[in-house]
């Protein structure tokens, strides 16, 4: 396979995200100068009928709308269209089946349960291919308990040891087919094809705070944004964006838990523990769905 050829539809969506991730990387460095198709297909090393074909299949949109999805004042008018915690809970959702898009439950540990770090718990782990490259996942019986986007075999290293520091005493059972089952319910269905009856366990393991912040991102509607002062006042602690912002990073449950979705009050998208780039595509990827529904 050449270089200029694209494997088939899905064949390897880890490559197709290191492509997009370069290209998306180019583009936030280089917005400035509104770079053409051809400029961004030379970074990634695709002809532009490729790269276009490419990107397009994996955003929903050209590269041209996608980066325009990435300005700061895109997510300025974001902000300004409404209080979207509130929305959310003026409109119910809020429940307990449907606290976003993916239709996830909530079951977090009890304070005892915490403080004895999985005790009497099985954690199955293991790698899969997402749309933003190879995750680790980790699931119990009472559902996924974490999930690290890697960037290599290095991170996954880094993953697996946060994963034991975090469940000291739980069993771990390396486990890659029931991982890339997880994966697939989680990245690869639908919308129009997910149950509401069957929502996606997650088991969340943190403080109380933590516990109210992560429960309040969950009522972020996917291709929304919010920022640390309204997640703070969404939880009756408006004084507390900073501990808010330490909450957020705290979130060992990438994509499920959206903390990709709350960003600064200026507009900029800030850091994020996966990886900058990698917050900007999932808001990107996230607003294109949400504007060709």
């Amino acid at each position: 396979m050449t270089q200029d050829t694209l494997p088939p539809l899905g064949a390897d969506p880890t490559t197709d995200y290191a492509r997009i991730e370069r290209a998306i990387d180019f583009l936030r460095a280089n917005f400035l100068t509104q770079p053409d198709l051809d400029e961004v297909a030379r970074q990634v090393h695709l002809s532009p009928f490729h790269f276009q074909r490419l990107f397009t299949r994996w955003a929903g949109v050209s590269p041209k709308r996608f980066l325009q999805f990435l300005t700061v004042e895109h997510a300025k008018t974001r902000l300004a269209e409404r209080d979207v915690l509130s929305t959310a809970l003026d409109s119910g959702l809020s429940g307990p089946s449907r606290l976003h898009d993916l239709f996830v439950s909530v079951e977090a540990l009890t304070p005892g349960e915490f403080k004895r770090g999985g005790t009497g718990l099985t954690i199955h782990y293991g790698t899969a291919a997402t749309p933003f490259g190879l995750c680790l996942l980790a699931t119990t019986i009472r559902g996924v308990c974490s999930l690290s986007f890697l960037n290599d075999t290095t991170d996954g290293d880094a993953a697996l040891k946060e994963l034991r520091a975090k469940w000291p005493s739980a069993t771990l059972v390396h486990d890659e087919t029931a991982t890339r089952l997880q994966a697939d319910t989680i990245f690869h269905q639908a919308p129009s094809t997910r149950n509401p009856e069957k929502a996606i366990p997650l088991l969340l393991a943190g403080t109380n705070f933590q516990l109210q912040v992560w429960r309040a991102l969950l009522r972020i509607p996917s291709g929304a944004v919010t920022t640390y002062e309204a997640v703070a006042h969404s939880i009756g602690q408006p004084k507390a964006a900073r501990a808010v912002g330490s909450a957020v990073g705290k979130n060992t449950l990438a994509y499920l838990i959206p903390c990709h979705r709350v960003i600064k009050k200026t507009g900029v998208f800030g850091e994020y523990r996966w990886g900058a780039t990698r917050k900007q595509a999932l808001l990107g990827w996230e607003t294109a769905r949400t504007e060709t529904r």
